[in-house]
């Protein structure tokens, strides 16, 4: 984002630089020629930057390797936007003075604005960024370095909520895991000693939950395998869930502007919902219940109320009918109000969710938010589908809805988190919309 806005500042100040001088030549470019170029130089140098992967080491390269990349990037961006010019058949060619211009000022700016990204980036993600919470296992002495340099070396604010010994790892872990929100752990202890871990590796892996190890091991998991180096501390990096920033970050937007343009879109027929659940029964609206988000985090999810106002209360009558043992589920649950059911078959209860996906709790696609009692009953391989953010709807979804049993249920979010891709997203958009509509699998 910063690299868009500073090739449009050095594309404008070489431009108006240029047709400020007083030269033989006259220089000026149509609207429309003006804006194709924009665009064209903003794809060029984020995409030369993308494949030179300057945007991954950003806040940790050196000097020498940031004037490096950030001088070719220059470099072949303005080769390009030369080559580009003539594909366009401009008549005339672009100025020799505006090119020059324009590569003096994107190497300034893209040059000074890189050397200072390291604290930039520190500020925006201590001001901003949630919590990124680390178990650490090896010597006392290990860990304790490593938590420093981590902390140290990483623009995120690191929570390091244990330290554990190579003993203690067998025994805490699992106890951490299911008490407290880990996102990662890092193993940083002789190679030797990691062969007993074997069992925790896969505990970890089963359970969707990111490792990384501190030495050139590789135990025998199935997750993904990346090196990664957060400021000198190269780091093996074990991923059961998508790790394409620029990908994720497409998603987020999209979930922005989709949730965003529904609710507006939808609020007169918001009102009407409101209003007839207002005069067919008492109590609230809205529905309010704490789930289990992304890594176990804890958040309130909303919907419109469809059930009686003491529903919860009611619920510890009807356990002995639920249709599943983990989930609760009953297919004629008396609880249900009359408008409710129809709320219910045609999906328009979960429409307050978007505010969900608006605030960052949820996203469009995804696996269901559950319950933290339910959590606490899954088996340790259930537990993966907690490593993305939960969705308004899913591949179980439009696959039979309510009729799908509880472990293909899960099988079918964990086959969506590692299969996971935008095409994957759309196409569970494009599917679900038919089955809301005719309100197919739900009760």
């Amino acid at each position: 984002m910063v690299d868009a806005a500073l090739v449009v500042a050095a594309f404008e100040l070489a431009y108006h630089a240029r047709t400020a001088l007083a030269l033989k030549l006259v220089f000026f470019l149509p609207r429309k020629t003006h804006l194709l170029l924009l665009i064209f130089c903003i794809a060029v140098w984020i995409g030369l930057g993308s494949l030179q992967k300057i945007y991954e080491y950003l806040d940790s390269a050196s000097i020498r390797r940031i004037l490096a990349l950030t001088l070719r990037q220059a470099v072949f961006g303005t080769a390009l936007v030369i080559l580009f010019q003539y594909l366009l058949r401009l008549d005339p060619p672009l100025s020799r003075g505006f090119i020059a211009l324009f590569f003096f000022f994107n190497l300034i700016l893209l040059t000074a604005f890189r050397l200072k990204a390291r604290p930039l980036i520190g500020a925006f993600q201590r001001g901003f960024g949630s919590p990124y919470h680390l178990v650490i296992v090896g010597s006392y002495s290990k860990t304790s370095a490593l938590a420093r340099t981590l902390c140290e070396g990483s623009p995120f604010k690191i929570d390091v909520i244990a330290k554990l010994s190579e003993e203690e790892c067998a025994a805490r872990l699992p106890r951490l895991l299911a008490e407290r929100v880990v996102d990662e752990v890092i193993f940083d202890v002789d190679s030797s000693r990691l062969a007993g871990l074997e069992e925790v590796f896969l505990q970890c892996d089963e359970e969707g939950v990111r490792t990384r190890v501190a030495v050139d091991f590789f135990p025998h998991v199935n997750s993904e395998i990346s090196l990664d180096r957060v400021g000198t501390a190269p780091l093996l990096t074990f991923s059961a869930a998508p790790l394409d920033d620029l990908r994720l970050l497409l998603k987020r937007f999209f979930d922005i502007v989709v949730a965003a343009a529904a609710l507006l879109a939808l609020s007169p027929f918001i009102a009407v919902v409101v209003a007839l659940i207002k005069l067919t029964s008492p109590g609230p609206v809205i529905y309010s219940q704490s789930r289990c988000g992304l890594n176990g985090r804890r958040f309130t999810m909303y919907k419109f109320r469809s059930m009686v106002a003491n529903a919860d209360e009611l619920k510890a009558r009807l356990n002995h009918l639920s249709e599943r043992e983990v989930a609760f589920k009953i297919a004629h649950d008396p609880r249900v109000t009359r408008i409710g059911r129809w709320l219910r078959k045609f999906s328009i209860d979960e429409i307050p969710q978007l505010w969900n996906v608006l605030k960052g709790d949820m996203s469009i696609v995804g696996p269901r938010p559950p319950l933290a009692g339910e959590v606490e009953r899954y088996q340790r391989w259930q537990k993966r589908r907690l490593r993305m953010r939960p969705g308004l709807t899913c591949l179980w979804a439009v696959c039979g809805r309510d009729h799908i049993d509880f472990n293909s249920w899960m099988r079918m979010d964990i086959s969506y988190i590692e299969n996971w891709s935008l095409k994957l997203d759309w196409s569970i958009i494009l599917r679900t919309i038919p089955h809301v509509l005719a309100g197919k699998g739900a009760h």
